[in-house]
């Protein structure tokens, strides 16, 4: 068994759909679009996790709602679709008012970036 579990397999953690869409804009990959969009959103998605603890401590509701937006759909696009019902659930915590308590929220979403940000790795190898 892999010591690194399901995290670093894509088929585990990314929709084979999804990234089959992105593939069909490249028929015959010889654009390489879906590595150039993978190593993107990975470069993005590392921002996105820095941004993340930076806005925590204190709580910046307005832009963790953004933030969670933005990376809502990014990670929908690639089909981490954990990931983006994870930031969906964020985005609608954050416009609740009061925003109540995040901190389970924003620990399962920083591991489940981990797990997709391991996934897309994974796929940028082969």
């Amino acid at each position: 068994m892999n010591p690194a579990g399901p995290a670093t397999d894509p088929s585990a953690v990314l929709d084979a759909g999804a990234l089959a869409r992105l593939a069909e804009l490249d028929p015959q990959g010889s654009a390489g679009l879906v590595q150039r969009v993978l190593s993107t959103y990975a470069r993005a998605l590392e921002r996105s996790r820095q941004e993340l603890l930076r806005m925590r401590q204190p709580l910046q509701s307005e832009p963790l709602r953004h933030l969670a937006h933005t990376l809502k759909s990014s990670s929908a696009s690639v089909g981490a679709l954990a990931l983006s019902a994870l930031c969906a659930q964020v985005e609608q915590q954050t416009r609740a008012q009061p925003a109540g308590d995040l901190d389970a929220s924003l620990d399962a979403l920083l591991v489940e970036m981990q797990r997709v940000a391991g996934a897309v790795q994974a796929m940028l190898r082969t």
